[in-house]
This record gives C-alpha cells, structure tokens and sequence, in this order.
C-alpha cells in the first residue's frame, strides 16, 4: 500500500458536477489522489479528515465563494498550493486571490494541457518542500545566499522573503535604488525555485532601444523589419521553463507593457511580424529604481500591468541605513579581488573609517568598485585612505581634512583635538570616529558632552 504522505494529493472543487467529472478525467492518469467537493463547507469538511497538497477551486460558488474557501484553506495549512479558476476573471480579483496565498489563478475555459503542465509544476514544488524538510531534519542549510552579504534585520528579512517567494510561482517585483543588488536578489529567487536547472535570463530593459524593445523581448520573423534577415526567439522564449529577470521594467515604452501584459495572461508570445502565438512557460521576477505606484497615478505605467507584477514585492535597503554591513562587504569584496596575492589584503583602520562614515549614493555596487580600484592601484600591504576614490575621503587633495592643532599643551587640550579631528576624518559618524580613536562609543560620547563638540 502507498504511503499517502507519499503521494500528491489533490483537491478539486465546483459547484458544477460536469466541470469536476472533466477535471477528475484530466488528472487521472497523474497519478495523484484526488479528492471532490461540490461546495465550499463540503471542501472544508474533507480537509479536516485529509491532509491535501493542493487545490483547484472555482471562484464563483453559491454560499462560500472560493475567496473565502481559499482564505480558509490558507488559515489549516498555509503551505497549500491553491489555483483559482473563474468565469469571469477581473485583474483585481486576481490579485487579492494571490495576495491571500493562491499560486495562480486561471480563466475558464481553460487549456487542459497547459492546466496539468501547470499542476505538474506545483508537484515539483511539492516534492522540493519535503526533500527541503527532510534535509533540514539532518542539519543541512540551503545555499544560494553567499553573495547577498549582510547582517542587518533588513536584510535577514529579505532574504526570508526570497525563500518563501522561491517556492510559488508568484510574479515578483523587486524594489530598490541603483546598486543595491537587485539581480542578485533575482538570481537567488531563481536558485532556491524548482526552476534552478533551467534558464536564468537577465534583462536590462532601460538599456534596449525603444525601436528594438519588443523584438528583444518577444523576437521576430524574417523580413518583420528592415534588417531583420533572420528570425529571432527573443528572451521571452529563452528563458522557456526558467526565469525572466527584467531589470528596470518600469522603462518600458506603454505600447510593450500591453503586449507584455498579454504574454502573462496568455502564458503565451507572438513574435514582431507574425500571426502565431507561441506558448511559454516563464517565471518572472522584476526589478525597479522607481516608485511604480506613483508611476501609475502619473499615466506612465499599467495599472493592471503593476498589479500582475507586485504580487510578491520585496524592498531592498540603501547602503547607507544598513551601515554595520559595510565592513562585512568591503573584507568580502577585498578577498574577492585579492587574487594573486598570498592572502586578502586587510584594510587598515582609517580606512575603514572612510568607508563607513560615506554616504554611498551608489551603493553595494560603489563600495565594491571602490575596493577593486584599491587593489589595483594600491602599493602598501593593506589598504589605505590613499587607495580610495577622494569622493570616499572627502578630500581632493589628501585622504582627510586638514586637522586642528592642540591649543596648548595640556592633555586635554590634545585629546579634544583628537577627537575633533576623528569626527571631520568621519564626516560626523561617531562610530567611525570611534573605530579611529580606539575607544567604544559610549567613551566618545562622553568625552563629546565634556569637550562640548557636536
């Protein structure tokens, strides 16, 4: 006898006996245990008694309409796979179902093909989830963080984000200033998804021209344009089975949001010059520096566009309001770039100093081309103010101001000039200026009130 933790099991609920006979007919040859229920309170009744994996609900339903049903699936189990089906589908009310926890949310009448490939795909998730449990009861961590390096709580909640988004189909909308590491984030969404051995296909789509943009994206037939001597699958198809990063979505012309808006409700792409759709199998994560919302109320992007994208947005954190993360990054990227050497090269201690008290309009990405650039051009055995760019030392003309001199001889005269010359060495940050001076925080602080230096 199998197992039944062992098998997938499947839930199909409609209030219409034909609908749940043809669905029961689609999935018999699966495989699957398959359970039936004719109404919401039916549905309820049956996962009390059995432990299900996934549903297929219909939205519209007398009594218990499958938004309520789908919330209370979600409050037994949250880590179970729901597909809404509907009649009449409306953007919002896709949405709210993916906001509530559904993995997708389909139209009627829909393609049983492309349905059962669809649940396939939530069986692969399925299984990746047990074999994640059953790895996690010997001790074993994921990877596929290595490169997001942080300890901030912001970044810690990111990356709890990125492993429950990994496992659904969710479209998923990355937000954050220029450098932060959106890609990063991206590919490791990507790593941790069912989707890992397949395509990972990157797109910077403030970087196409507005003339090319959707043959890029969805390609084209020979002779669809001037130039166009071949045909091209564009990076819709190539990223089939895997997923589509698209960096900067938010440049896209408006004429390409509406056909890209297409491919995601059709699961389908029809090349520039052509009268065929292809169809496509995509996961799609996206990336933006901008406010989209607000780029909504401006008339500069689609509203039912956004919505398809945000199900899953994830907020990364500027450089500069996670500011303990940088020495971390900086000693990582040093031995990065330290190939050649015997060992990383350390980065001595006003340095450092530098490198915390900047403000990194540029982020992650400034810090690490500031510290390669150190590398290279640096000659001393660690690196100095002197190797840094003079954006970071705040001096065109040496790596610091110029400091004060005591007014006396007294000790105390010489230690608040100390500290007077620490503080405009870190540009004002007391934690850096600290790290020069040797002394903890709670010191300075002190020796600040005594000195009456702000």
């Amino acid at each position: 006898m199998v197992n039944q933790t062992d098998t997938f099991t499947l839930l199909l609920v409609d209030d219409d006996p034909r609908t749940l006979s043809g669905l029961k007919r689609l999935f018999h040859k699966d495989g699957y245990r398959l359970i039936t229920a004719g109404s919401g309170p039916e549905a309820l009744a049956l996962v009390k008694n059995a432990s299900v994996n996934a549903a297929l609900i219909d939205y519209q339903m007398p009594g218990m309409d499958g938004l309520e049903l789908l919330r209370w699936l979600m409050r037994k189990d949250p880590q179970m796979q729901v597909i809404m089906l509907t009649g009449q589908g409306k953007i919002e009310t896709a949405v709210t179902a993916m906001k509530e926890g559904a993995a997708d949310f389909l139209e009627k009448p829909f393609q049983p093909e492309a349905l059962r490939v669809r649940m396939g795909q939530l069986v692969q998730i399925w299984r990746l989830r047990s074999e994640n449990r059953r790895l996690k009861t010997r001790g074993y961590q994921p990877s596929g963080f290595h490169q997001l390096i942080g300890k901030a709580q912001a970044m810690q909640a990111v990356k709890q984000t990125i492993t429950r988004a990994a496992l659904s189909e969710a479209t998923t909308l990355i937000y954050g200033e220029t450098g932060t590491g959106k890609e990063l984030v991206a590919r490791a969404i990507h790593h941790h998804s069912p989707r890992s051995t397949q395509p990972f296909v990157p797109v910077d789509c403030g970087a196409i021209s507005e003339n090319l943009v959707e043959s890029e994206l969805f390609g084209h037939v020979k002779g669809a344009f001037t130039g166009a001597h071949q045909s091209a699958v564009g990076v819709v198809r190539s990223a089939h089975g895997g997923t589509l990063f698209l960096d900067e979505i938010g440049e896209l012309p408006p004429s390409t949001q509406a056909k890209f808006l297409r491919t995601l409700q059709e699961n389908a792409v029809r090349p520039v010059g052509s009268t065929r759709t292809v169809a496509v199998d995509i996961r799609i994560v996206g990336a933006t520096h901008r406010d989209l919302a607000a780029e909504v109320q401006a008339g500069r992007f689609r509203e039912d566009l956004f919505y398809r994208l945000s199900v899953v947005p994830i907020t990364l954190p500027p450089l500069r309001e996670r500011a303990n993360d940088i020495p971390l990054l900086a000693v990582h990227f040093a031995a990065k770039f330290s190939a050649g050497f015997a060992s990383p090269k350390p980065i001595r201690d006003d340095a450092m100093a530098c490198l915390m008290a900047y403000h990194w309009p540029g982020n992650v990405r400034e810090l690490e081309n500031a510290i390669r650039r150190a590398l290279a051009l640096g000659q001393d055995e660690t690196i100095t103010p002197g190797d840094l760019p003079e954006a970071i030392t705040g001096n065109a003309d040496d790596q610091s101001p110029s400091p004060l001199s005591p007014l006396d001889d007294s000790l105390a005269s010489y230690e608040k000039t100390a500290v007077h010359n620490a503080l405009s060495k870190s540009g004002g940050n007391r934690k850096a200026a600290a790290r020069i001076l040797g002394i903890g925080e709670a010191t300075l602080y002190r020796k600040l009130k005594a000195y009456q230096l702000r």
